[in-house]
């Protein structure tokens, strides 16, 4: 199922290949966000060009809409949106945590006001299971709570006991499927707990384990500290996921740390405001080097080189900046998906230049 084929010399960082039922993954890697069922603006055929292996989609939203019946008519989400590679999807359980006022956090699950007409929803680990079944996703994730930063001690002593109990639910109501089912660790930022939260999981023998509820708010140098004594807790040959981290440096810091999966609106809700990603260097673990170009500034209207000269993307290859802040100016949408090509396309190449230095 993972197979480590390299590790770095001076680094934790490892290279491997996740097998799943719709394909390998070469890790580590990046998921690009199709929330509803679309990476916003770019089409599956664009996406595999961008050297995307696998799509993250969000089992709240697409519970909403279109609903799970639906996807037994259509072929699970893969048949649905025409992507033929692997899906993960998440369980629901980020939404107890941004939605806030909308929801309640119950022993048997969690109990939701639909944003769309406040209808109230119950969300159980089996409910979020069966959902992500009938998705046909190639990797499952666990119902969870996320805690917020800060917390209390004892808010997240009773978020982790939570967090496994569903854990172990969901493990019974995946049965004998094909799927992966990834635990995750919660424990805000204590050590013991975090320590708790993964040896429990680890107890229950999930097919990867994802680090969760960092990349909330919580200092960087707290994320880094947890990640130092976290990764280590989790099985060498089982995969490990960074929810939530899309800053290139933060996925660097990570990868060097032994994670091998990442995922992020950064690159795709930065690229539809006009933010872009240039000047990737990367020759080592110590340092990557990039720069966030603002491409509706002034300084771009008669700029007629290409936004990248070392991209090999459709955009790069055809236009200039000078007409790329063009259609951000007058509002042209296709600004938007050219930029978000582009913003894809370089976390792909920064994925694929950290395989190469392992």
């Amino acid at each position: 199922m993972f197979t480590i084929e390299k590790k770095d010399d001076k680094t934790s960082a490892r290279r491997g290949i996740l097998k799943t039922a719709h394909g390998d993954i070469q890790t580590p890697f990046f998921m690009p966000i199709a929330t509803k069922g679309a990476v916003k603006g770019v089409t599956p055929t664009e996406l595999k060009e961008l050297g995307a292996q696998i799509v993250l989609g969000n089992t709240y939203h697409l519970l909403l809409r279109p609903g799970t019946e639906l996807f037994k008519q259509a072929g699970g989400l893969r048949g649905f949106m025409k992507w033929d590679k692997p899906i993960l999807t998440d369980s629901g359980g980020y939404q107890v945590f941004s939605l806030g006022k909308m929801r309640k956090i119950k022993p048997e699950g969690v109990e939701f006001r639909s944003h769309l007409d406040g209808q109230k929803i119950m969300l159980t680990p089996e409910d979020s299971v069966r959902a992500q079944l009938a998705f046909g996703s190639d990797i499952i994730m666990v119902l969870d709570e996320c805690a917020p930063y800060p917390c209390e001690y004892n808010y997240a002593k009773e978020s982790i006991e939570l967090t496994t109990d569903w854990a172990r639910r969901c493990k019974q109501a995946v049965g004998e499927s094909k799927s992966l089912l990834f635990g995750i660790v919660q424990g805000s930022v204590y050590e013991d707990l975090r320590q708790k939260s993964a040896q429990d999981l680890v107890a229950l023998d999930f097919a990867g384990y994802a680090v969760g509820g960092l990349a909330v708010g919580e200092p960087e140098e707290k994320k880094l500290e947890v990640l130092d004594y976290t990764v280590p807790l989790l099985p060498e040959d089982k995969p490990r996921y960074l929810m939530g981290e899309g800053r290139p440096e933060g996925i660097l810091e990570a990868v060097k740390r032994g994670v091998d999966m990442f995922d992020c609106v950064i690159p795709t809700r930065n690229g539809r405001h006009g933010h872009l990603y240039v000047g990737l260097k990367l020759d080592s673990f110590d340092k990557i080097e990039y720069k966030v170009l603002r491409i509706s500034n002034e300084k771009h209207r008669e700029d007629f080189t290409p936004l990248d000269k070392d991209c090999d993307c459709y955009t790069c290859q055809n236009f200039t900046r000078a007409y790329l802040r063009h259609l951000f100016v007058t509002e042209d949408y296709l600004g938007q998906r050219l930029a978000t090509l582009h913003n894809i396309r370089f976390y792909m190449r920064m994925m694929e230049r950290m395989r190469e230095i392992i």
